[in-house]
């Protein structure tokens, strides 16, 4: 179908090539030709993330199957209902690389540049069109290869494609910039927290510091409620695996309970959420409740660890959780299950935690750390502003009125 401004509306499978990925196995992990793929872990928003990277065995029909080439196109096939579809552009060696089948490729064809593909991928990702055909599975979105070729792209001439890229582009740069300043903080602010608690993982314990199960200074672990939970938001907002991310809540992608919730679970300030099953990525991701919202739960998939605040503020528990020796060890505890690993939180507190005994000294620590996170906060809120900006100026593109 051709509209009156000369775009023409055809299926993605007929303007570029669409392919699943090879599907990991046990047999796959010590067979022969082992090669390195990625998967949804390395394909972040626009650019493609190279620093852990798996391999399993490709052979040679194989490898020409799922080889990757420069301009192809990666999208998440696997992944919150939100991110389901986020892509990037793969620019490395052809060959070097294949992918898993938690990925769909798009290979574009002679009548599409690589550049203007990502832009109208990158836009449907933003305006709901792949939350809209993905099918959801527990936490987890699927995009579907098929149901991902069926949606109609809106094709045009090279000429246009091309000024279309050399202006989102620009924008791009500046986008990406600001990416690179935030992951720089990131880097910071993990040195002052290594630095901070040098002591963890040392055989001697420093003057002032003790070292002792997480058990004497967390009483209990108690789980979340395990009612079916919908979209519907005149029920009590649950907290899911999902929901927890880099200290804190994130709040973008809420459930709710349609019945009643004890008293007990509701969730007060300065909650201490553990998440006890996903991924291995995500496995011990924790957050502290601050009342970001008025009322709230949270699911069994979480557990509360709330520490004896006289002896343990619920702040420095919450960096030693995600302190990535303590990452390493959480996960060494953790059994495997169906696609997921769990960790039991009688084991999570037998660990041994190291702290300043002076609670002041704990707060010293958790302050310095803060003041990284406020310079970190900034610079997503102006890469937010960019995006809003990026999106707008795209929407403008596309229709004609820039």
């Amino acid at each position: 179908m051709q509209t009156d401004d000369g775009v023409q509306w055809i299926p993605v499978s007929e303007v570029g090539e669409v392919r699943m990925g090879k599907q990991l196995s046990p047999a796959s992990r010590a067979a022969a030709g082992q090669r390195p793929y990625l998967r949804v872990a390395n394909v972040l928003h626009g650019r493609i993330d190279y620093a852990d990277v798996k391999a399993m065995g490709f052979s040679h029909g194989e490898h020409k199957t799922y080889g990757l080439r420069p301009g192809d196109i990666l999208l998440n096939e696997g992944q919150s209902l939100d991110l389901v579809g986020r892509s990037a552009i793969y620019e490395g060696a052809e060959g070097e690389f294949c992918f898993q089948n938690t990925l769909v490729r798009f290979r574009p064809g002679s009548q599409v540049v690589s550049g203007y593909a990502q832009v109208i991928f990158e836009r449907w990702l933003a305006t709901g069109v792949f939350a809209a055909i993905a099918k959801q599975t527990t936490s987890i979105a699927h995009l579907g290869g098929e149901r991902f070729a069926s949606l109609r792209f809106p094709l045009r001439s090279l000429v246009e494609q091309r000024r279309i890229v050399e202006v989102v582009d620009a924008v791009s740069k500046r986008e990406h910039a600001s990416e690179a300043t935030i992951a720089k903080l990131r880097s910071v602010r993990r040195g002052v927290l290594l630095a901070a608690t040098a002591s963890i993982g040392d055989e001697r314990v420093p003057e002032g510091w003790a070292r002792v199960p997480l058990r004497d200074v967390v009483p209990k672990a108690e789980y979340g409620i395990s009612e079916a939970l919908d979209q519907d938001s005149r029920g009590v907002p649950v907290l899911r695996m999902n929901n927890i991310g880099h200290g804190r809540p994130e709040l973008s992608d809420l459930r709710y309970s349609p019945v009643p919730v004890p008293r007990g679970l509701e969730l007060r300030h300065g909650d201490v959420l553990f998440n006890r099953t996903n991924s291995i990525e995500h496995i011990g991701k924790s957050g502290m409740w601050r009342e970001e919202i008025p009322e709230a739960t949270f699911a069994s998939y979480l557990v509360r660890i709330n520490p004896d605040a006289t002896r343990l503020i619920p702040e420095y528990l919450i960096e030693w959780l995600m302190h990535p020796l303590i990452r390493q060890r959480v996960r060494s505890i953790s059994t495997v299950a169906v696609q997921q690993v769990n960790v039991n939180p009688t084991r999570l507190r037998d660990l041994e935690i190291d702290m300043p005994i002076d609670v002041a000294a704990q707060r010293r620590i958790v302050d310095s750390l803060h003041s990284c996170d406020e310079q970190i906060e900034g610079e997503q809120a102006e890469l937010s502003k960019l995006r809003t900006l990026k999106q707008g100026l795209v929407d403008d593109l596309l229709a004609g009125r820039v």
